[in-house]
């Protein structure tokens, strides 16, 4: 299958392109301290896709969390020059150990969806995350990235305002959704958010790509 890159940004590139199935892929990632809901998210949305959709749910242990991923080509997303995009989801282990599990899962990533913990005793845990997660994107020297918050956990008690989480995080211009990802609340509008600014970049670096093969 002929693969290539679509795009070189700086010193990387983003999405692949295969011109024998017409699809680009794009790859989302799930990022926020241990147990803040990320596997949850990634299970919830892998049961409400059709399995003519969607690839196969892989889990791998890792400690007491679990790294899963599938793909799947999502519908009323429109194409890219005639190329389908397809999606595929991570979750990436939030404990502090496992930063090499971390940097290797952000590899090639084009979107983060951030999943915080809305209780007031995981703020803390969320900033950690947080800064964990710039410094592995330093070190993968990625640019242009698309991120969107998701303030988990929204149904217990004890939880600050959505405008606090987004203060102490720095991410006030960020897009935040609010959720209860083990019942599936706010689990896809926060994946619709992060895929569509993640298409949009797509197009623009897809356009200025075929743009820079014809001049």
């Amino acid at each position: 299958m002929k693969k290539k890159r679509i795009l070189e940004t700086g010193i990387v590139s983003m999405a692949t392109v295969s011109f024998s199935s017409r699809e680009i892929d794009c790859k989302l990632v799930y990022a926020g301290p241990g147990l803040s809901g990320k596997t949850t998210n990634v299970k919830f949305i892998h049961s409400q896709i059709p399995s003519t959709d969607r690839g196969k749910l892989i889990s791998l242990a890792t400690g007491n969390e679990r790294t899963l991923f599938f793909d799947f080509l999502p519908i009323n997303t429109g194409t890219i020059y005639g190329f389908k995009v397809r999606l595929h989801l991570y979750s990436v282990p939030g404990q502090a150990m496992y930063t090499d599990s971390r940097q290797l899962i952000l590899q090639g990533v084009d979107g983060i969806i951030f999943v915080a913990d809305s209780q007031r005793a995981r703020m803390d845990a969320n900033i950690a995350s947080l800064r964990d997660l710039k410094d592995n994107l330093r070190g993968t020297k990625r640019k242009g990235l698309s991120l969107v918050l998701q303030a988990n956990k929204r149904d217990l008690p004890d939880i600050l305002p959505t405008e606090i989480i987004r203060k102490r995080l720095g991410l006030e211009r960020v897009s935040c959704i609010e959720s209860v990802a083990i019942d599936g609340t706010g689990v896809f509008e926060t994946l619709r958010k992060a895929s569509r600014i993640v298409m949009r970049r797509l197009h623009r670096q897809f356009s200025l790509a075929l743009d820079q093969k014809r001049g």
